[in-house]
């Protein structure tokens, strides 16, 4: 029976080829049985590129290898809009023979797709099964491994596609599968985001935010959760005082966002999965908070948490060992914080770690440059251009090596360090006149020095505003 898992039984060579104009599915079947020595060549073979992601079985020790054989749409007399696929079976004859089996293609009944919002007569068949010859849940199984950057066109294929996207099932199933691609979402320019694709190596424009004269010019926190990314700034021209605004993926657009029980900015915050803590920063009059609260992007809704130790704004906020931790910050405007404060998910608790933050950000700089990476707590130290790694047990920073050479800063203000899956990307730009180019460095941390890599460089601003990393 065809298992599910990443070195699986059913890893489909699904080839999806819009072409322009004719919106054509190509998909090629083939059934195989491959041996472990042929796993190498049959994973170059595929669309389906083998990525490193969460969730993945163990190896099988037989390997059952499905394709889907690409077949032209032909034009028909109907509108642009309708095409109509052949679909072609694999019918394989084995001969009793020593020589190996012999597949041959047999043609099946058309059948029809049309896009969403496209001509429907009613005449195309039922597309709730998705790829009809292997039914919905084979389908979906197939789909989990394809990369997000592909759901654009897929929706696009029919409604069975579009609807399995847009209403965040697929996302869902990846989560539970635990499927992850992480993204990074930044802002070189007030109003606009780019999205970086680190697997496909792709640029995306996400639309311009709503333009609010008073809201560019406000501090702004950014958090990617769950499909989502929020936005927090102020708006003195409404009757509250702070505005949430809220990107989706799911519909490539921005709305406004439920606010939060007590709205802020200047806090720390971190997400896992659908969910994200906020904790600290300062309200509307400008006082220092200790609230926390926690926010489902499933349900848009904000739950009021135990609140910390210490009022604190301009902190930083990661997850590690499945606790949330408060790093550095002030609690005044002139009271430097060194201790963190960690959450215990279970317990519903506060703790106080002294010595957290100590040498991580000054009373001018900006709020630590913290991330994690495998249940490992990094830092950015602006002021020497240094990597750091947190020793749990002593409480104490060990310099790991330095920083790329070309990204800039102010006080460590335009600089952004972001752990992005398994590695960590410092983002940010040489700085220069009259615009200039923005470069993301890589490193998987391991023993030794880190060793950057430039992964990406886009002509824009080189001053990060904000920047926060998706993964679903």
């Amino acid at each position: 029976m065809l298992q599910f898992g990443f070195e699986f039984i059913i890893v489909a060579n699904l080839f999806l080829s819009i072409s322009s104009g004719t919106g054509a599915l190509r998909v090629t079947q083939k059934v195989q049985t491959c041996s472990e020595g042929e796993k190498e060549m049959i994973e170059n073979e595929c669309c389906l590129t083998r990525r490193t992601l969460r969730g993945s079985l163990e190896q099988e020790s037989e390997w059952a290898y499905m394709t889907y054989q690409l077949i032209e749409i032909k034009t028909n007399k109907r509108p642009p809009s309708v095409e109509s696929l052949e679909l072609d079976e694999a019918k394989v004859k084995r001969e009793k023979s020593t020589e190996p089996p012999i597949q041959e293609e047999a043609t099946l009944p058309p059948d029809e797709l049309s896009c969403p919002g496209g001509y429907d007569d009613g005449s195309y068949s039922d597309t709730t099964s998705l790829i009809s010859q292997i039914g919905r849940d084979m389908s979906i199984k197939c789909l989990l491994h394809c990369s997000r950057s592909n759901y654009g066109t897929l929706a696009s294929l029919n409604r069975a596609f579009n609807s399995l996207i847009q209403n965040g099932e697929l996302y869902k199933l990846r989560r539970q599968a635990g499927i992850i691609e992480h993204w990074v979402y930044f802002s070189c320019n007030i109003l606009e985001w780019e999205a970086y694709d680190p697997y496909c190596g792709r640029w995306i424009s996400l639309p311009r935010m709503p333009p609010n004269d008073f809201f560019m010019c406000s501090d702004k926190e950014s958090l990617a959760v769950g499909t989502e990314l929020l936005v927090f700034g102020r708006d003195y021209t409404s009757r509250i005082s702070h505005i949430l605004l809220r990107y989706s993926i799911l519909t490539n657009s921005w709305s406004q966002g439920v606010e939060m029980n007590y709205p802020r900015c200047l806090f720390g915050s971190a997400s896992f999965g659908e969910r994200a803590i906020v904790a600290g920063g300062i309200d509307a009059r400008g006082n220092i908070l200790n609230s926390v609260e926690l926010y489902n992007s499933d349900t848009q809704t904000w739950v009021t948490l135990p609140s910390m130790n210490k009022p604190r704004k301009m902190c930083s906020g990661v997850f590690m060992d499945n606790k949330f931790y408060v790093i550095g910050g002030m609690s005044s405007p002139t009271e430097l914080l060194t201790c963190g404060e960690e959450y215990d998910m279970e317990k519903c608790s506060w703790r106080i770690i002294p010595n957290m933050s100590q040498g991580l950000n000054g009373p001018s700089g900006a709020p630590p440059l913290v991330s994690v990476v495998n249940n490992e707590l990094y830092a950015a130290d602006y002021a020497e251009k240094e990597v750091r790694k947190y020793d749990k047990e002593n409480i104490t920073w060990i310099t790991l090596g330095k920083l790329p050479e070309r990204p800039d800063s102010v006080n460590g203000w335009g600089l952004a360090f972001r752990a992005c899956g398994e590695r960590l990307i410092v983002i940010g730009g040489p700085r220069m006149l009259g615009g200039g180019t923005i470069e993301l460095n890589s490193w998987t941390p391991r023993d030794g020095p880190p060793v950057w890599n430039m992964i990406a460089s886009k002509h824009c601003g080189n001053f990060v505003y904000n920047c926060a990393v998706m993964g679903c």
